[in-house]
């Protein structure tokens, strides 16, 4: 089964705890804190193997979760930090974030890595919070949460020349004919049901990557036929090749063929028509070919190459591999996105400033406090110590939350509830 879009889950790995602790040796008077730091927990990582050509293993895992790293230990020693979740993923592979469709990462080439999901930092020892008013101190920080996000993986062949056209005009057969690919081949529509990829040897030492995509119809911007399913296998090829059936076998205009599904990659991403398009015009060896090809050239721009080619006898089929590999040389890179800045300017864009936390009051009277910076505090405080408390309690009050319960009505005695645990408000 060919796969090429699929959601995973990924998660870092947290971060080990730090640890309380004292010292006890012989001769040492009064000791001293000792605590270790937690090490910083396992990043999620993906790397391009270009052994893999789907995402078909992450149909059957979806879950990607980093260990967590060491907690600290006695004697000042820190907690050992977690070894990186490799993930291997096909070349071509595009990371988005599900929430946001934000790109993280677009992975082309062979061992090429990036970070998808951070390990969270390991949590500080008491020994870091020694001070000459608190020399001993009774506080330690919990290991910082991974970072955890659902992800949507995309694949887009590395192709350097795609085949387009409409079903059964023969670019299956093409595609067999000039590589050593072996395609399902048959006289219906949609045989292809997956892209299909092939090396084309143009001759000793100068070779490219030819793409096989499903057949666009008229209609498939609006979901006929198999509609832009794979079309975005297409986004990476430097070259189109368009393969149109000039024997008219199955009843329609060459031209109309032509046009129809120029206006449907137009439709899926305009710059997709800013690729050099070469005709290959199929079937040649079949009755009425050669006059619809004469007709077919008046109507069609001069500019644009045509070679006719029939992959049963495999006349003109050199001529056209050679002129395809010829402007891949010559024609760079297209980026699908317009670059966001031009002219040498600087673009500014404003940043929504990140809100500290929200209190809401519940029915029943019970004050909630959340938001992204007061869970994580919350997480990375050691309820077992009193001091760790008393800490906690004195950074809330430097955020304002204290002020905001204030503003929001609470009394001595109400309930104040952090994620899913409850304090007594106390003024």
């Amino acid at each position: 089964m060919f796969v090429d879009q699929v959601k995973v889950f990924v998660k870092g790995g947290d971060g080990g705890n730090g640890m309380v602790a004292f010292r006890r040796e012989k001769y040492v008077p009064d000791g001293g804190p000792a605590g270790g730091d937690g090490g910083k927990g396992s990043d999620v990582i993906f790397e391009v193997n270009e052994g893999l050509r789907t995402l078909m293993d992450f149909r059957y895992k979806r879950h990607f979760k980093g260990q967590k790293g060491e907690n600290g230990k006695t004697k000042n020693q820190h907690g050992k930090s977690a070894q990186p979740l490799v993930v291997q993923v096909p070349p071509g592979t595009v990371v988005k974030d599900n929430a946001t469709g934000q790109v993280i990462a677009d992975l082309t080439e062979n061992n090429q890595r990036a970070v998808i999901a951070a390990g969270g930092r390991g949590g500080r020892g008491n020994t870091r919070f020694s001070t000459p008013a608190n020399p001993a101190p009774y506080i330690s920080e919990n290991g910082e949460p991974g970072q955890e996000l659902e992800v949507q993986l995309e694949l887009k062949l590395l192709a350097d020349a795609g085949l387009v056209g409409f079903p059964s005009v023969g670019k299956s057969t093409l595609l067999s004919v000039v590589t050593s690919a072996k395609p399902k081949i048959a006289e219906y529509h949609f045989t292809t049901l997956a892209p299909n990829l092939g090396v084309v040897a143009v001759d000793e030492g100068r070779s490219f990557v030819l793409a096989d995509l499903p057949g666009l119809i008229e209609g498939a911007s609006s979901g006929a036929g198999l509609g832009y399913q794979f079309l975005r296998h297409i986004e990476r090829t430097r070259v189109i090749i368009h393969v149109v059936d000039m024997s008219g076998s199955e009843g329609r205009d060459p031209f109309d063929d032509y046009t129809k599904i120029n206006e449907e990659l137009k439709s899926y991403q305009l710059r997709l028509l800013e690729r050099p398009q070469i005709i290959a015009a199929s079937k040649m060896d079949m009755p009425d070919a050669e006059k619809n090809l004469e007709a077919f050239k008046k109507k069609i721009d001069p500019n644009i190459k045509i070679f006719p080619i029939s992959s049963l006898t495999q006349a003109g089929l050199k001529e056209l591999v050679g002129e395809a590999y010829e402007l891949i040389l010559t024609t760079p890179e297209f980026p699908m996105e317009q670059p966001e800045q031009e002219d040498g300017k600087a673009l500014y864009t404003f940043e929504k400033e990140e809100i500290p936390f929200t209190i809401t009051e519940d029915e029943d009277g019970i004050f909630n406090v959340s938001g992204p910076k007061v869970e994580l505090l919350f997480k990375m405080t050691n309820f077992q110590h009193d001091e760790a408390i008393r800490r906690f309690a004195r950074q809330l009050r430097g955020m304002g939350v204290d002020d905001a319960l204030r503003a929001k009505g609470v009394t001595e005695g109400d309930t104040v509830r952090i994620m899913d645990f409850e304090f007594e408000y106390t003024d």
